[in-house]
């Protein structure tokens, strides 16, 4: 019996996270957030790591192991044994995660990283290429988007719920600066896939969202 793979992609703030996690509780199995992973090398390799020549890259790389356990939110993804953490989720290293994403290398990288767990587990995959690129052949597969300044609103709520300072109008610079590089770089390049199901969430309730994504599963 193949694993069930449901893949949501879209852009940064659009609240792909906050739905892959109770999608994947719902359905009873992992959540697997990939731009965790791209956040994660970014910040293991520092910054200007994206400057470096492949070789370079390839052999950081290749000591570099992926571990996914638990289920839902409470899903934990695991670098060399180590649990990821809140290190990787400042604005500064969604900056360098975006930069590195540009690289063939670390892209083919965490290709195979990603399609292994896929291989292992059933899996909600949250990223920004899921349902184009690592699971083509995924029967369920969504594209959420938002308008920059709902999303700025959010991550700037979201900051401040966690006690860090948040700046609005920087937010929605420092958005659709990384929409442009995500939705314009020559490899894999931020869109839905020509079979997902898109749902714009601007002006949607989490739970609305939500409902749509368990109809979809369901229909499918």
């Amino acid at each position: 019996m193949h694993n069930l793979i449901v893949t949501i992609d879209g852009p940064a703030g659009v609240g792909k996270s906050t739905m892959a996690k109770r999608l994947a509780r719902e359905l009873g199995i992992p959540y697997l957030d990939t731009g965790a992973m791209f956040r994660s090398i970014a910040w293991k390799l520092g910054e200007g790591a994206w400057e470096w020549d492949e070789s370079r890259i390839e052999a950081a790389l290749a000591e570099f192991d992926y571990t996914l356990s638990g289920i839902g939110e409470e899903s934990i993804l695991s670098l060399n044994g180590t649990p990821i953490g809140d290190e990787i989720r400042t604005e500064q290293v969604g900056m360098w995660a975006s930069n590195v994403a540009t690289l063939p290398v670390v892209r083919s990288f965490l290709k195979t990283a990603q399609q292994s767990l896929g291989a292992r587990f059933s899996l909600v995959a949250e990223g920004r290429d899921m349902g184009t690129v690592i699971f083509p052949d995924a029967p369920n597969k969504f594209f959420l988007d938002a308008s920059v300044e709902e999303r700025a609103n959010r991550r700037c709520h979201q900051l401040e719920r966690l006690g860090k300072p948040a700046d609005l109008e920087e937010l929605k610079e420092q958005i659709a600066k990384r929409d442009h590089q995500d939705r314009n770089r020559a490899v894999a390049p931020l869109k839905a896939a020509d079979d997902a199901t898109t749902i714009d969430t601007t002006e949607l309730s989490k739970d609305q969202v939500f409902e749509a994504l368990v109809a979809g599963v369901k229909a499918s």
